[in-house]
């Protein structure tokens, strides 16, 4: 065995064993499934109100459940939000900054952890889920591949197919024909649909009777591509319901939580490979009986890394400090919740697309966006890579869009979204005003304070994941007079100490202070404030602490 695989592998152990076992053996465990849609734009359910669409399995699932409507991915594309689902932590900390990139091997997902902790059969199938590397990259990509044994997943997981969606129900067959009978189950399944192209429905709903999504001008295009992509959303209803009917004859469905959502938003302008919410917000319902309410509804804003802690939790798992998602696990079980006050999400190249000097922002565009309950902040560090749709610009409606360009009948709106080269830096938006994110606040005197604060709270992000780009804010940021430091969600290290203060004794324990944080980071910062050196943080010690940098390890 090679050096290189030694250092891995004795690197992966540690992050194992470092890893908390079950908080409470003596509670059955649920067995859990999450099934994820592609390309799967919030609102484009039935029952969020779109009644032109017929989708009977999923309306009646989310009506057993429980709805959410501020459900948003870590990325607008595939790969880095499968990503974030799987392992709780943004794309750019777990270094899936590529469309073409496997998991490295020392980011573990909670799948795993399931299996090592809490004895879980887990498995994966469907269409591809996109972590073990492109295979639609170079032949020189594969061999990298292949020789430094960079594709994990048979590894990771008891069983895996990724032979796409129309062998779902075989391979599930084979699933639970292979699962212990003793043994909890994890199934996570992919469905291909509505990934474009859009040809799999039967009888969508008639172009002339669709709603026109005030995100997208109403052309007969856009219509008929609108029809199209609802018509494979009901296709993939009954696929859906297949899903449940086999579960349920082949395991029951007592104790079992299962959780629907999208991967990322739908392939038209402003969706797919756009940090606009069509690019990121996705459906997401949750169904557990006897947890979680029928009926329920939310629109209290998760984030793709709050799945991974959420399942550890109803596994009675504890949730390891590298994960940065927050578990939801309360709003499930009608309990006091204190919601995130941001939502992040990073765009990086798609697809196989190289750097040259055509290149467009469908194939190579660098972003990062964070969402408050009411703004949002998109930082696009490649403005001159003039916008073009991800997967979908020779569909009839981006070509009936670039017909109104050419013809001067665009409204204005969409020429500055969309036809402005080169395009802003900064793009703020009031969702409250304007939902469809197309009047850029960026730079206006009255929004200086919103502006400042969601660039404080992006790069405190940044700063924490590790991330290669240049950060929003240049130097050091100026302090008001009795300005104690900075945090993430806010200015004022008081209001950070009682976020952080989870189990409100009045001090932060080690995991309270380090969770979110690198080991190495952490461990330094704290050092450096526990001035008695009791092995917590005071009130006094976080808040008032002149500790300019921890100290540097010689």
């Amino acid at each position: 065995m090679r050096l290189s695989s030694l250092l891995v592998l004795a690197s992966l152990t540690a992050v194992i064993a470092s890893m908390p076992t079950r908080a409470d053996e003596s509670q059955p465990l649920p067995n859990i499934v999450f099934i994820l849609s592609d390309d799967h734009s919030y609102p484009f359910v039935g029952c969020y109100g779109q009644s032109e669409m017929k989708t009977p399995n999923l309306d009646r699932f989310a009506a057993e459940g429980m709805k959410f409507r501020r459900m948003f991915t870590g990325a607008p594309q595939c790969v880095p939000s499968r990503a974030t689902f799987l392992t709780g932590r943004s794309p750019v900390a777990c270094r899936i900054t590529r469309f073409s990139s496997p998991l490295p091997r020392d980011e573990i997902t909670y799948p795993e952890i399931l299996k090592k902790e809490a004895g879980y059969f887990v498995g994966v199938l469907g269409r591809s889920y996109h972590l073990d590397g492109s295979g639609r990259g170079p032949d020189v990509s594969s061999r990298v591949f292949e020789a430094n044994h960079l594709q994990t997943f048979k590894e990771r997981f008891d069983y895996v197919d990724s032979t796409g969606q129309t062998t779902i129900p075989k391979t599930m067959e084979e699933f639970f024909n292979q699962r212990p009978k003793d043994k909890p189950y994890y199934l996570w399944v992919n469905f291909s649909d509505p990934h474009h192209p859009w040809d799999t429905g039967e009888n969508p709903p008639e172009p002339a009777k669709v709603k026109v999504p005030g995100f997208l001008p109403d052309l007969p295009g856009v219509r008929s591509d609108l029809s199209r992509y609802m018509g494979e959303i009901e296709h993939m209803d009954g696929d859906f319901q297949g899903v449940l009917d086999i579960i349920k004859e082949r395991a029951g469905l007592e104790n079992t939580l299962i959780i629907f959502t999208g991967d990322n938003g739908m392939a038209f302008p402003s969706g797919k490979g756009n940090l606009h919410d069509p690019g990121l917000n996705v459906p997401l319902f949750v169904w557990w009986p006897g947890v979680v309410k029928p009926g329920g509804e939310s629109s209290t804003l998760l984030s793709g890394e709050d799945v991974a802690p959420t399942c550890l939790e109803a596994a009675g798992v504890k949730v390891p400090n590298r994960i940065s998602g927050k578990s939801f696990l309360p709003l499930l079980r009608g309990q006091d919740y204190e919601a995130r006050k941001y939502v992040f999400a990073e765009r990086g190249p798609h697809g196989s697309a190289t750097f040259n000097e055509n290149v467009n922002a469908s194939g190579v565009d660098y972003s990062r966006a964070v969402r408050s309950d009411r703004y949002k902040l998109i930082y696009n560090v490649t403005p001159s890579h003039r916008y073009a749709p991800v997967d979908s610009g020779g569909d009839p409606s981006w070509q009936d869009i670039v017909k109104a360009h050419e013809g001067q009948e665009l409204a204005s709106e969409f020429e500055t979204l969309w036809f402005t080269s080169p395009r802003a830096v900064y793009e703020l938006y009031d969702l409250e005003q304007d939902p469809n994110e197309l009047r850029n606040l960026a730079g206006q005197p009255d929004m200086k304070e919103v502006e400042q604060q969601l660039k404080e709270a992006l790069q405190e992000k940044m700063i924490l994941d590790y991330d290669y780009l240049p950060l929003p804010l240049a130097g050091a940021p100026k302090k008001k007079a009795g300005q104690k430091g900075t945090a993430q969600n806010d200015p004022s290290r008081e209001k950070q100490f009682l976020q952080k203060d989870t189990n409100k004794d009045g001090v932060l324990s080690w995991e309270e202070f380090s969770k979110g944080r690198s080991q190495a980071d952490a461990e330094a910062w704290f050092k450096a404030r526990d001035q008695d050196g009791n092995g917590q943080l005071s009130h006094e010690e976080f808040v008032t602490s002149k500790v300019p940098h921890p100290p540097k390890k010689s």
